[in-house]
């Protein structure tokens, strides 16, 4: 069991990595605490850091995107996505909490432990989003803008440039599906609704029997793009 004084210098040693540091210590020891320890000691769920990370979650895609969109007037929504996804991804957020040590401070219960919670990437990727949630509570939204830009400001100006199109939800798809499974995505309209002026398809992706995902839009190719988006997504957190 980790003492007072261990748990003060752990904390003292993740602020000082996180460049951060936090009027309520608190908040970051929640941050840091994974259901399984909560559970352990009979602590409720408010305890561990899933209602942070439901705040992080929601602030990384706002502090992300109004990034992206005051870095580009011009580009176009697919591309915004796409680089938005590049920096929010499972992988790339497990990334950065690596670099950050943050699976070094993860209060974990023995289970978790001895299966090697401190290095998924799901876990990792949580934690950085709680992370920022409980900065965002301890210091308003232009400690939690800092803390984004810093941590995450070279994968933002990476994605410049770079001459991604909203095409390349399909072919990124059709790239990772060849390649795990050498099968080819298939797209099918399921529905259309509204009048003719003002269709809305609805559109899935199968791969063999399974279907990937759907996805919505005003025309067949934007629903194919939406139901390709969609299905990265879902493969990425399968990963995680």
């Amino acid at each position: 069991m980790e003492h007072g004084s261990e748990a003060h210098d752990r904390m003292e040693a993740v602020q000082e990595r996180l460049r951060y540091r936090f009027s309520d210590p608190s908040l970051l020891e929640r941050a840091l605490t994974h259901r399984s320890h909560s559970y352990e000691r009979g602590a409720d769920a408010e305890s561990s850091y899933e209602r942070l990370e439901f705040l992080g979650d929601a602030l990384l895609g706002f502090l992300v995107s109004d990034w992206l969109y005051r870095d580009d007037e011009s580009a176009a929504e697919g591309v915004l996505s796409r680089r938005r996804q590049s920096i929010v991804r499972t992988s790339a957020l497990a990334g950065v909490a690596a670099r950050l040590g943050l699976g070094e401070g993860i209060s974990l219960g023995r289970g978790e432990e001895q299966t090697g919670g401190r290095k998924k990437p799901s876990l990792l990727a949580d934690v950085f989003e709680a992370v920022l949630g409980a900065i965002y509570l301890d210091g308003g939204i232009r400690s939690a803008r800092a803390f984004v830009r810093r941590e995450l400001g070279g994968p933002l100006r990476e994605t410049r440039g770079s001459g991604w199109t909203s095409d390349d939800f399909k072919t990124k798809l059709q790239e990772t599906v060849q390649a795990r499974l050498q099968q080819t995505p298939r797209y099918r309209i399921v529905s259309t609704t509204g009048p003719d002026h003002a269709l809305d398809f609805v559109v899935e992706v199968r791969v063999g029997d399974r279907v990937l995902s759907r996805g919505t839009g005003t025309n067949r190719k934007r629903a194919e793009q939406d139901a390709a988006r969609r299905s990265l997504e879902k493969l990425e957190n399968e990963d995680g």
